[in-house]
């Protein structure tokens, strides 16, 4: 079985505990893509192994049945093909996989899965704890082991401060600096970067294309928490935006262009004379498509070049306007929010300009997804503002940067907008669609990973229900 250093360092721990009965709870953080996933089947497998005549059961939970627990389950079937039990271990109930007597049961913990009546004697494992519910475990998963003292392993990365896995990690922490009996296992990309280097080049260039400060970086690479909200932007990264050249009125021959279009309300009059606070404006973001110099795996960047605005105008009127706006900077792509009442203009547009338009529609997730692209042309120094000209456009988009806030959420999406107290989003929101439209401008960068380390080593191997004196895996 080929582990890395690292991960043999938590299979031996996690093995102690099962041998000796110490019921440990123990939780490890690996950076994404780092092998936690194959970590926790070798050590399903060594177990399986070890107790296939005396029997024994793991449980293992991940957040959702699909795909995490049919992945799972899918990972310990290959891990069990490679060592020759193809043939003999039995799958069960379309949800455990038996070899001999022993068994891993892998279970579901959504909100309302039912889970009630499985019992661990072996192992608990809670994949991806950071996105499991605390009362979900608390009440339904942790009971499992409780009348064999069994050794429970929390896997996952960090987010922010109120996961269960990090409720876990701090007791852990607490505990190790009363006994010094380690508990808590952290390997961040560096980590996994001194025995792999060909996952360290990968991570770097995730860096320089995301940003160290990136959410999605911080947490997933360099394992470090998020707090739950606040500015999207700081200072510094606003001042990054800035010092471009001066705004085009016209397009320049050979220059690449994208567009994206934040559809507005129109004006509204309320029938007993109230006021009516002002709709956002309708707001087209143009920027030229600059390719980096060198290494064709470099990332563009966007130098915006044209803004363009209308507050309260009739959509009827606005879609001429809008298409002879486009036609004239003539850009390879166009990104339109065809959300509620944007989802017609985004149709008249499409049929006026063709498959260059694609509608974009606003969920949780979509703007999340956009949120993070925005973020990370902002961190890479690859989104640039036109020179400070005096105008509106500039004016109104520097101050909504400023005042855009962003708020982390416990499932790992992220939200941003201004507050309705200070003002409008309009602008933020045609920049962030920007990022969308560059899509198929930046490269595409090889996705993979190797596993290394030592075999494991015969030799007689205990565990609290059979002694195997035999040649069989140890750690």
């Amino acid at each position: 079985m080929m582990l890395r250093a690292y991960q043999r360092e938590v299979a031996r721990a996690v093995m102690q505990s099962v041998r000796h009965g110490e019921g440990l709870t123990f939780s490890v953080e690996i950076a994404r893509q780092g092998g936690k996933n194959e970590l926790s089947a070798h050590i399903e497998l060594l177990l399986l192994t070890l107790c296939m005549a005396d029997g024994g059961t793991i449980v293992k939970c991940s957040p959702t049945f699909k795909p995490q627990t049919v992945i799972s389950m899918r990972r310990l079937k290959d891990r069990l093909d490679d060592y020759g039990f193809g043939g003999i271990y039995r799958s069960e109930l379309g949800y455990t996989v038996a070899l001999g007597s022993a068994r891993v049961v892998f279970l579901s913990a959504e909100e309302n899965s039912s889970v009630v009546g499985h019992t661990a004697d072996l192992l608990l494992e809670i994949d991806e704890s950071q996105d499991v519910g605390r009362e979900k475990y608390t009440k339904e998963f942790r009971p499992m082991g409780s009348a064999t003292n069994v050794t429970t392993v929390h896997y996952g990365t960090t987010w922010d401060e109120s996961t269960l896995l990090e409720e876990i990690k701090q007791a852990n922490l607490e505990l190790e600096q009363r006994d010094g009996v380690q508990r808590h296992f952290r390997y961040d990309w560096q980590a996994v970067a001194r025995q792999n280097p060909a996952y360290g080049a990968y991570v770097e260039a995730e860096r320089d294309r995301l940003g160290e400060d990136h959410p999605l970086f911080r947490t997933q690479y360099a394992l470090l928490p998020i707090a739950g909200g606040g500015r999207l932007l700081t200072r510094a990264q606003v001042s990054s935006m800035l010092g471009a050249p001066p705004r085009l009125r016209t397009p320049q021959p050979g220059a690449t262009y994208v567009a994206a279009i934040d559809i507005g309300g129109e004006a509204q009059e309320a029938p007993d004379g109230a006021p009516v606070r002002e709709p956002d404006s309708t707001t087209v973001s143009i920027a030229s498509v600059e390719a980096a110099a060198g290494s064709g795996r470099a990332l563009p960047t966007l130098h915006i070049v044209e803004q363009a605005a209308w507050t309260g105008t009739p959509h009827a009127q606005l879609v001429p306007q809008l298409a002879s706006l486009l036609r004239t900077w003539k850009p390879k792509c166009i990104v339109v929010d065809a959300t509620g009442m944007g989802q017609p203009v985004a149709g008249l547009l499409k049929h006026e300009l063709g498959g260059r338009v694609r509608p974009f529609v606003f969920t949780e997730r979509s703007r999340s997804d956009l949120g993070y692209e925005f973020l990370s042309l902002v961190n890479g120094g690859r989104l640039k503002l036109y020179m400070q000209d005096g105008s509106p456009e500039h004016r109104a988009t520097l101050q909504q940067l400023e005042r855009a806030r962003a708020v982390y959420r416990p499932n790992r999406t992220m939200g941003f907008h201004v507050a309705p107290s200070d003002g409008h989003d309009d602008f933020l929101v045609s920049l962030a669609l920007l990022s969308a439209a560059a899509k198929d401008f930046a490269p595409r960068v090889a996705r993979g990973a190797e596993r290394a380390g030592n075999l494991y080593e015969p030799q007689t191997v205990r565990t609290p229900r059979v002694a195997v004196q035999r040649p069989l895996f140890t750690i």
